[in-house]
């Protein structure tokens, strides 16, 4: 049986006593340091209204980030994020009619082939493991103000498996795309864009090995 479907099926401590691998604690958490995102740990999904009826998903499958951390003061740590926007995954069902994911990745109406970045400007705590980054969303070649809800999963010192430290967030991003005139003759999609993040962050040197 696959481990990850295994883990599925039990609560993250019980996982942790039967294999032997240490539950994040305050006690070992990863030191201060230049981070970068595991892709094989990362995924970055968004999703907007349709007609009120549902929300409209898809996701982007090549994202980077670099994670400035500082362990004492969280505050102070700083991220820059960026995203292809040609590697939105739409999985419409009718590609023999329309390559889709290329339209919405590159059309001028929707994201134009631009890079999307996020540079933070700040950092609030707000609550236990909660936080607010607020900082700069470049869009279709546009930059404004956003900020991302952000949930400190946690962290290890060494990651039992991959022998390196290891840092663990979610996070939610909320925009009206009229603000960087996304799609605007779209009146079937709704105005608020909500991109859900997860990702795990490695040292910078453990990504170039």
């Amino acid at each position: 049986m696959p481990i990850p479907f295994f883990r599925a099926c039990l609560p993250p401590l019980a996982f942790a006593a039967l294999f032997a691998l240490p539950a994040w604690s305050a006690s070992n958490p990863a030191p201060s340091g230049a981070y970068v995102s595991d892709p094989a740990h990362s995924s970055v999904l968004w999703k907007v209204t349709h007609l009120g009826l549902s929300n409209y998903t898809a996701r982007f499958t090549q994202m980077t980030a670099e994670l400035a951390w500082d362990a004492e003061h969280p505050e102070q740590s700083r991220i820059t994020a960026t995203i292809d926007p040609t590697s939105v995954r739409t999985d419409f069902p009718f590609p023999e009619k329309e390559d889709f994911d290329k339209k919405i990745g590159t059309s001028e109406p929707f994201l134009a082939g631009k890079p999307i970045s996020f540079t933070s400007t700040s950092v609030k705590i707000t609550g236990a493991n909660q936080g607010i980054v607020a900082g700069d969303l470049t869009l279709r070649g546009e930059t404004h103000p956003a900020t991302i809800e952000v949930t400190f999963n946690g962290s290890m010192a060494e990651q039992p498996m991959e022998k390196s430290p290891k840092i663990g967030f979610s996070g939610i991003l909320k925009f009206k795309r009229s603000e960087w005139g996304l799609a605007p003759k779209i009146k079937s999609a709704g105005e608020e864009v909500t991109v859900i993040i997860e990702t795990e962050f490695q040292p910078a040197s453990a990504a170039r090995q």
